[in-house]
């Protein structure tokens, strides 16, 4: 009987399981094309049967293919940027769907240090300026796409020089006597100083070719960057490629004039005052009674310039989306003789491989430069200037033909103020400007763990400069050196070679808890080669100078962000610097931060409020260090080998010395600590909004 109740059983388990097997077997199969509103399909959308783990992604085309069971189902619809969208499976095998963005979640995402984050989700001091809110008209260079456009840095022009270095200080500066620059980082790429014979490290970039900037303010924000973050972080992201074939072209023409001048004395209020309290040589010095020379408006001029960019951007074949752009910038100064002309070319690569598991970024942008520069010392001597005095001298063509004090023997007087327009006309001071910025970024998701990515970045920043400063032997400025004129020359390399590799992780905890972990390694060499010759016209030198260094900078750094239920968010970051700047004993940095950030609009009592749509509290600390306080070899001991007009005799033999440097063998990071207390609101859904800190 016992055998009889196990094979019972036996056959009513093997029933079942052929049941099951037939219910199984019992699928169809649906497919469908997912496109935007512009009807292209959309590649790595995934589609997933509701409630179980079947699923599958679409192809380059938005294509896709997926069995389900007989008796239907729901199909959820997802794709970064768009609505996700549910689907009930009828009769028809055939499912299309057209998907629309969500404005608001493509609004949320802020690029920041290694990687990016929802705006919701920050919890340091964060701005974002992009294309919409640029700058519009003829910006020589790229920081003046966000003069005045955020709160907390302050761009200031640099003197009116075309493509000249514009100051920018991020919440003012955070040392007393070393650089108090942000730190610039372009795709990815931290760069270092400018190269001799530019002055700028921004102006051999297009601007056209910008899509946003980042600004990272407080230290909670910026600690991922350590040792060079004292002074706030820029990040830059150029433009990529598109899904349609796409060509831009843009041409402007600008017009420059000084708004306003200062008001010196004029002539007759000079000659009044002079013969007021002037003693009589000092009245006998003025000039004619009918000269009334305005100096400034001598040596400023109505500046003309133009701007020109083409674009293509698009998709080659289906797999590669890129943006290719060629630039052409001439503009004059409003200081008469000052000139920049710039050409510039552009290439991103942004295809995306492996089932969608490996993203790849390949920029490469590069540009000539060509400077003339005018002496900005000519702007304060105008005003210094004589106004009873003519610019020419019509007398004699001596010094140009341009008027200047002279002594009883015809020379000029040495400390008496030059001629500001033959300060402009007399001196040629040109230069040339080569830059080559490229980098290869690969994101790649592990197909066996979805949930860590590495990313690997490798990149190179070359700057070549070269330029020469020649001053005539008429001018009254080759008085100063007594030995006939200028023909000065200096040419200097410096290159910036990057490794960046980071690995990070995410995992959703529960419904609306998360984590996210980032751990990475950097390494960057700079490398500076360079020699300043010094000579007159006829080619004696009196100094040269000639230096080649480098330094390397190696980093580890790590991030965690946490996020409790939506509405509480926690980041804590660490990074530890080495830099062959310093000794050993002072050679590794640590940087800590941590920040804590309070949703509150997303709280019940203000879940549903139309009114208040946004209100978070942040708090946040940081420590960011600055390794620019002194040279590359400053604290080592070092000698430096004489000039020639200072060996030491022995005998008939001159022999040259050795003369001490001074060094600090106890140079070490400046360390910055920074708190910072932030309230970010808005009203009816955000078109009000801004942020207190």
């Amino acid at each position: 009987m016992y055998k009889t109740y196990l094979f019972s059983r036996l056959g009513l388990f093997l029933l079942a399981l052929f049941l099951t097997s037939l219910n199984v077997l019992a699928q169809r199969t649906i497919t469908g094309t997912i496109t935007d509103n512009n009807g292209d399909g959309l590649p790595g959308a995934s589609v997933t049967l509701k409630g179980t783990t079947n699923g599958t992604i679409t192809d380059f085309d938005g294509k896709y293919r997926l069995e389900v069971p007989e008796e239907g189902g729901i199909l959820v619809y997802s794709f970064i940027g768009f609505l996700t969208q549910e689907k009930e499976i009828t009769g028809a095998n055939v499912m299309n769907l057209v998907m629309g963005e969500d404005t608001e979640v493509l609004e949320e995402v802020v690029v920041i240090g290694y990687g990016a984050v929802k705006k919701d989700d920050l919890t340091g001091s964060v701005g974002v300026v992009d294309t919409e809110d640029f700058n519009q008209g003829q910006n020589a260079s790229p920081e003046q796409l966000i003069t005045g456009k955020l709160p907390g840095i302050q761009v200031t022009p640099g003197g009116g020089i075309p493509g000249g270095a514009s100051t920018i200080r991020i919440r003012g500066g955070a040392s007393l006597s070393a650089n108090n620059d942000p730190l610039i980082i372009i795709d990815g790429l931290p760069m270092e100083k400018a190269v001799a014979g530019s002055g700028n490290i921004l102006n051999t970039i297009n601007p056209n070719d910008i899509e946003s900037f980042t600004v990272l303010k407080d230290a909670s924000a910026t600690a991922i960057y350590g040792s060079r973050a004292s002074n706030g972080v820029i990040i830059i992201t150029t433009k990529d490629g598109g899904k349609k074939l796409k060509v831009n072209l843009t041409t402007n023409f600008g017009v420059a004039q000084i708004p306003q001048l200062i008001e010196p004395l004029n002539a007759t209020e000079f000659r009044t005052l002079v013969e007021e309290i002037g003693t009589n040589n000092q009245i006998a010095l003025l000039g004619d009674t009918l000269t009334n020379t305005n100096w400034q408006e001598a040596i400023f001029q109505t500046a003309y310039g133009n701007d020109n960019s083409l674009s293509v951007s698009g998709r080659v074949g289906k797999v590669l989306p890129f943006r290719v752009s060629g630039g052409y910038t001439n503009l004059n100064g409003i200081l008469k003789t000052s000139n920049m002309e710039r050409m510039t070319g552009s290439l991103r690569l942004s295809p995306t491989l492996l089932n969608d598991n490996l993203k790849v970024n390949v920029n490469a942008k590069v540009s000539q430069v060509n400077n003339r520069f005018a002496d900005p010392g000519a702007i304060a001597t105008a005003i210094q200037m004589d106004p009873t005095q003519p610019i020419y001298n019509s007398d004699s063509d001596a010094y140009g033909g341009y008027f200047e004090w002279l002594d009883n023997n015809g020379r000029p007087v040495v400390l008496a103020p030059r001629n500001p327009l033959a300060m402009l006309e007399l001196k040629e001071d040109l230069s040339t400007v080569n830059r080559f910025i490229g980098n290869v970024q690969l994101d790649y998701k592990l197909p066996f763990f979805p949930r860590l990515s590495a990313n690997l970045n490798i990149g190179t920043d070359r700057q070549e400069g070269n330029g020469t400063v020649f001053v005539d032997t008429t001018a009254a400025l080759s008085f100063y050196n007594g030995t006939g004129g200028t023909d000065n020359e200096y040419s200097e390399t410096r290159t910036n070679d990057l490794l960046d590799f980071y690995l990070k992780y995410d995992q959703p905890i529960g419904e609306n808890n998360s984590l996210d972990f980032t751990a990475g390694y950097s390494y960057q060499d700079f490398f500076v080669e360079n020699q300043f010759i010094n000579r007159d016209v006829k080619n004696i030198e009196t100094d040269t100078t000639d230096f080649k260094g480098d330094y390397v900078l190696v980093s580890f750094f790590g991030r965690l962000n946490y996020n409790i239920a939506d509405k509480y968010l926690l980041t804590a970051t660490l990074r530890q610097d080495g830099t062959s700047r310093f000794s050993k004993e002072n050679r590794w940095g640590l940087f800590p931060a941590a920040a804590f950030a309070w949703n509150i609009a997303r709280e019940n009592f203000l879940k549903e409020s139309n009114t208040l749509t946004t209100l978070k509290l942040r708090v946040g600390y940081g420590v960011t260090g600055q390794q620019d306080v002194g040279g590359f070899y400053d604290y080592l001991a070092r000698y430096t080998s004489s000039r020639p007009d200072a060996y030491y005799q022995f005998g008939d033999e001159f022999v040259p010395t050795l003369r001490p440097e001074g060094y600090d063998a106890n140079l070490k990071w400046e360390e910055t600590t920074t708190y910072n207390f932030g309230l970010d609101y808005g009203f009816v859904r955000d078109r009000i909004s801004g942020s207190l800190d």
